[in-house]
């Protein structure tokens, strides 16, 4: 009998190789620069009077004041909530009238914002995108109308073990960091939070410098120089001096921690240093990774915890690039009486693949998945805007999406497990559990986060 894991690894990798030979083909980014310097990767796309824009400026929620996280979170969420002579529901309104959907959103290197509008309303859409960034409003009603809701939603964060791990492994991992600071803040901080810092904030943290903007869709080069110069041409050059984010390296090493909650099931997220994405072995480690617990039902993790022993209901890897550091993680959710033996699992399948790495088999399924299952990523403008700037922000080169196959597809057997025993130590797993776990040892008390949730 062919083993589950097998069976849908098998059917998958047929569908994503038919996937691919059908939607294989060159995409051609253009660089364009307006009459104003404003520079945007673009792919035109005619076959649908579309247009997707994606852009970002580079510094997120890790320059958020230390006493003020949730800052650029909340910004996102409300610089749409009128703008310029436009209240709120003015402004909503002059979107909706047109069709035009435009919001913006944080991580924690990046603030980001995104719109899609038919072609015919491309001007007016790029003059509310310019609004929204020059001149937001910030009135008082929806500013704490957002804040409001944003502050419903940490309330049933801190009742949901998932999110209470993550942001315990994030304070743990980087005590003394913004890293280690919650991207949506604290119920405290965002009542320390005004509409002066919101202002603040746009005025110092939007500038020309820190740009990247992708555009896919209905247009040409010389119909978006003159949009891009609507949009961004007001803004400043440079934001002058915006504080710096240090390097940093994961703490935590080794260190097993629980937050007891009176729940049937834990939550568990585990993870230690990782590797950069300008990394020359960043793909052969994201090949690791996916035949570790990142490939999900195909995974190593996924047969040994789930199919073999019925340990967790759901098992995973990642890897996590950031500006100033890197992580290698994962989670699995399990019943309490199965926490010690899937963590045991976890941590043997971690030192197997350390010390042997992948098999040839392994290494070629997963290629053929991270090769056929990237064009299923291009099926839409947004998707391929979106790739466009992780594209700048990454330093990628404008020819990565035609190259990305290549990369992945030279990486070697013997360079997979040179990476592998480099990447992956079991000793060094940093370990939060949250829930009433059986068999787990915790080794310090777990961080504070805030607002109760620990």
């Amino acid at each position: 009998m062919i083993p589950a894991r097998a069976a849908v690894a098998a059917l998958a990798l047929l569908a994503l190789a038919a996937a691919s030979a059908g939607s294989a083909r060159a995409v051609e980014v253009q660089k364009v620069v307006s009459d104003s310097g404003i520079t945007a990767w673009l792919v035109e796309d005619h076959s649908n009077p579309i247009l997707s824009v994606k852009l970002a400026f580079r510094g997120g929620a890790a320059l958020d004041p230390e006493d003020k996280p949730g800052l650029a979170n909340l910004v996102s969420a409300t610089i749409d909530e009128g703008a310029g002579e436009m209240t709120s529901q003015e402004f909503q309104q002059a979107l909706s009238q047109k069709a035009i959907k435009l919001s913006f959103g944080v991580g924690s290197d990046a603030f980001y914002g995104s719109l899609k509008t038919l072609t015919e309303h491309r001007d007016r859409a790029f003059e509310l995108l310019e609004l929204a960034l020059t001149e937001p409003r910030f009135d008082a009603e929806p500013v704490q109308r957002i804040k409001s809701q944003i502050q419903v939603s940490l309330a049933r964060q801190s009742q949901d073990p998932r999110s209470v791990a993550n942001r315990t492994l994030d304070k743990l991992m980087f005590p003394d960091h913004p890293y280690g600071q919650p991207i949506d803040g604290t119920q405290a901080s965002l009542r320390r939070i005004t509409r002066q810092d919101l202002h603040d904030f746009v005025e110092t943290r939007f500038a020309r410098d820190r740009l990247m903007v992708g555009v896919v869709g209905d247009i040409t080069p010389e119909q978006l120089k003159p949009l891009l110069d609507q949009a961004f041409a007001d803004l400043p050059r440079t934001t002058g001096d915006v504080p710096q984010v240090a390097d940093v390296q994961p703490k935590g090493a080794g260190e097993t921690v629980v937050v007891q909650k009176n729940v049937p099931q834990s939550w568990v997220v585990f993870g230690h240093g990782g590797i950069a994405r300008d990394d020359p072995d960043y793909y052969a480690a994201s090949l690791v990774n996916y035949i570790l617990g990142g490939g999900s039902f195909a995974s190593r993790l996924f047969e040994e915890v789930r199919e073999q022993r019925g340990l967790a209901y759901s098992v995973y890897t990642y890897l996590k690039p950031l500006d100033h550091s890197s992580v290698m993680g994962g989670g699995l959710g399990t019943g309490n009486a199965g926490v010690g033996k899937a963590l045991e699992v976890v941590r043997r399948e971690w030192r197997r693949m350390a010390k042997n790495g992948p098999t040839q088999q392994e290494l070629a399924d997963a290629k053929t998945y991270m090769t056929g299952s990237f064009p299923l990523r291009l099926s839409s403008t947004s998707n391929i805007a979106s790739i466009l700037v992780a594209m700048q922000q990454e330093n990628l080169g404008m020819d990565y999406m035609n190259e990305r196959r290549q990369l992945i597809e030279s990486v070697t057997l013997d360079q997979a497990k040179r990476v592998a025993g480099e990447l992956l130590s079991a000793d060094e797993l940093a370990v939060v559990v949250v829930g009433q776990p059986k068999g787990v040892e915790p080794t310090r008390e777990a961080p504070q986060i805030g607002d109760g949730a620990s």
